[in-house]
């Protein structure tokens, strides 16, 4: 057993807010203390026991967006290492992209994910890829994958254009009720992708990717959507005419009594703009690229209303000489899991953007809803996936657990450090060093 005593609990799937004891017992969450009398009738001698004083109680992190490029690319990460950031980061569940070498089109490719997944602390589940090889010609056997463990479907890294076969996926996906999650980026609208159109791009001397790109496939998709019934979630969204369109579709998906439409923003679209790209050059580039103020803002906002209902990392390691090459040749994206975080409390809690329980929600209840993961709760007998944080702590990002390094935000001073990560019951990350000197481990 583990009690988890005197920490501020938040639980945003049960509206918890308290200073509490939480207590696990054989691997699930088994009861929260609130009073001197419940806590009298536990024997913490029994206990491995955890001062939380001082810090935030909560479900564990669930990120909706992550790759592991694990077959194929294992040079920029791989599965073990993966899993590792993860747990650093708070998380204790994660759902793989399928944009792998072989990429997962097939039962053969998804088990090999799934059983060396299994083999981590983390919780690691996939999706599968929506058309066979990625090619966005023809679908792969949906119901044969959902039936050996995929729990959703995106081509992440690639758009599907053909607007009949998204149809098609979407209505297939509707009747196994499953997400499909979309990047939607247009790439005949796109000269040099990874860097917004605009001032930034002239100064590389490029065309760039302009908002249109992602606008169109936004406006496409969420139609499409509404008329399936299909759930879709629109990823890592960037401008803010995206969401206004996510904004208008959820509106008009519960007129029809649905509420299938989602959409994600990752920390770097809710904390940079295209000026990150000046100073921190390809570091800074990613697919869908940052863009401006205003787009910044409308994504903010978005999670205020819960127009953008989940934030995901879109974790995406590189080696450091691809991120050397030039601005046209070096590959987009950045690696994530270890800083979200603390880039929600530092730009979105600490400016008074987001209560910290919304904050929460967004990286844990919601994402885990969406692909129907028993996670994102500490009601009882939920499975104990725990994550212990000082809000207050500050810290300097530096070395990273991942194989890669490459982000815009290493030097940074961030504010939210993960103290312990706890899955299935079990302390499988600790790092009390940075956080209050009340969070320790008692016995």
């Amino acid at each position: 057993m583990i009690l988890i005593e005197n920490g501020m609990v938040i639980d945003p799937a049960n509206g918890i807010t308290k200073q509490a004891s939480v207590l696990i017992k054989h691997g699930k969450i088994a009861k929260i203390l609130e009073n001197i009398e419940e806590m009298s009738a536990i024997d913490a001698n029994s206990c491995d026991r955890i001062n939380a004083l001082g810090c935030i109680v909560a479900p564990g992190l669930v990120d909706v967006h992550v790759h592991f490029r694990d077959p194929g690319f294992t040079y920029k990460e791989d599965i073990e290492t993966g899993a590792k950031a993860a747990l650093q980061g708070g998380f204790t569940s994660v759902v793989l992209m399928a944009n792998t070498n072989p990429v997962v089109d097939n039962t053969e490719t998804l088990t090999y994910v799934l059983e060396k997944g299994s083999k981590t602390n983390l919780k690691i589940y996939s999706c599968a890829t929506v058309t066979k090889g990625m090619a966005g010609t023809e679908l792969t056997d949906m119901k044969s994958l959902i039936s050996k463990g995929a729990v959703g479907f995106t081509d992440d890294g690639r758009p599907i254009m053909d607007a009949a076969l998204m149809e098609s996926a979407l209505r297939r996906a509707a009747a196994l009720k499953v997400p499909v999650s979309l990047h939607e980026e247009n790439p005949t609208c796109i000269q040099n992708n990874g860097v917004n159109a605009g001032k930034v791009a002239e100064y590389y001397g490029i065309g760039g990717s302009p908002r249109e790109a992602e606008i169109s496939m936004i406006a496409r998709d969420l139609q499409i959507a509404l008329d399936t019934g299909a759930i879709l979630n629109i990823q890592h969204i960037s401008t803010k005419e995206g969401v206004a369109l996510v904004r208008e579709a959820k509106k008009k998906a519960a007129e029809l009594g649905l509420h299938n439409i989602h959409a994600e923003a990752t920390p770097h679209h809710f904390s940079l703009t295209q000026d990150a790209v000046l100073q921190y050059g390809t570091l800074a580039k990613m697919n869908p690229p940052l863009r401006e103020e205003a787009d910044r803002r409308a994504v903010i906002e978005g999670l205020k209303d819960g127009t953008i209902d989940i934030i995901a990392t879109d974790h995406a390691p590189h080696s450091a000489e691809e991120k050397a090459k030039p601005i046209t040749e070096a590959p987009s994206g950045i690696i994530g899991l270890e800083t979200a975080l603390a880039l929600g409390i530092t730009n979105l809690v600490d400016t008074n953007q987001l209560p910290i329980e919304t904050l929460i929600e967004r990286m844990s209840t919601a994402p885990a809803r969406l692909y129907g993961l028993f996670a994102g709760t500490l009601s009882e007998g939920a499975p104990a996936d725990v994550v212990i944080f000082d809000a207050g702590a500050s810290w300097t990002v530096e070395a990273f657990a991942s194989k890669s390094s490459n982000s815009p935000f290493v030097g940074q001073t961030l504010k939210g450090k993960v103290c312990y990560t706890i899955v299935d019951g079990k302390v499988v990350f600790t790092n009390r060093a940075l956080c209050s000197a009340s969070c320790h481990k008692l016995s």
